[in-house]
């Protein structure tokens, strides 16, 4: 079962995110990024991408796309904020990139 991240793991977890430009949703349990591409073609190339891993993790981002832009949450609703699971779906959509 998905738990919130708890303050020991956060730091580990989270710094090398906000690191790569992931930063805290104010006032939210959360972490967002935008991600900007060439064109539309490649902003949802990547969104089909990371639609396969979400669906396979069960983990699914918020997320609203703007031509080339991709607006991305981060959070587990289940468990009311940041878990394991939103480290792991960043760090695949950094990597896809």
């Amino acid at each position: 079962m998905t738990e919130l991240l708890s303050t020991e793991t956060r730091g580990p977890l989270l710094d090398p995110l906000f690191q790569t430009g992931w930063t805290m949703v104010e006032g939210r349990d959360a972490i967002t990024k935008t991600f900007t591409f060439k064109n539309f073609v490649q902003a949802f190339g990547w969104m089909t991408q990371v639609a396969i891993f979400a669906e396979k993790w069960n983990h699914h981002p918020e997320w609203f796309n703007i031509y080339n832009r991709v607006e991305v949450t981060l959070s587990t609703h289940d468990v009311g904020g940041l878990s394991a699971l939103d480290a792991k779906l960043a760090r695949k959509m950094d990597s896809l990139v």
